[in-house]
């Protein structure tokens, strides 16, 4: 009898935990999509339409680094032989002349953890 009370409990709770965790990534998404376009939209787009400085991020979560095609890499992001991992694009934002050093892009510097994590679920949810 106490395994039904337990379960009777603990089941709701579970789809409330599934249900927050939905609109928690929807929050860090929409947060995500601001802050791009506050630190990362002036050179880069997520428009096929739109021309930009930078290379297109639709679908760079997953995309070998310096592989965007049309896009005039340097030499460094060409050869560096990674690919764009959630990982990978932090250590870009936090400093991407120590992750590849001779790259063109300059120095951008999007230190915030927090920040990082928001700019990079939005990356990975036009990935998809």
């Amino acid at each position: 009898m106490k395994a039904k009370h337990i379960a009777a409990a603990v089941i709701p709770a579970l789809f409330a935990t599934v249900a927050f965790a939905g609109e928690y990534d929807a929050i860090k998404t929409a947060a995500g999509a601001e802050f791009f376009d506050k630190e990362c939209h002036r050179c880069h787009s997520v428009d096929a339409d739109r021309a930009s400085y930078g290379p297109l991020l639709t679908g760079v979560v997953g995309r070998a680094a310096g592989t965007f095609e049309g896009y005039p890499y340097s030499e460094a992001l060409k050869n560096a032989g990674f690919v764009w991992t959630k990982g990978a694009i932090r250590a870009w934002m936090e400093d991407n002349d120590a992750l590849v050093p001779g790259t063109k892009m300059r120095h951008v510097g999007v230190s915030d953890p927090t920040v990082q994590d928001f700019i990079v679920t939005y990356l990975a949810s036009i990935s998809e």
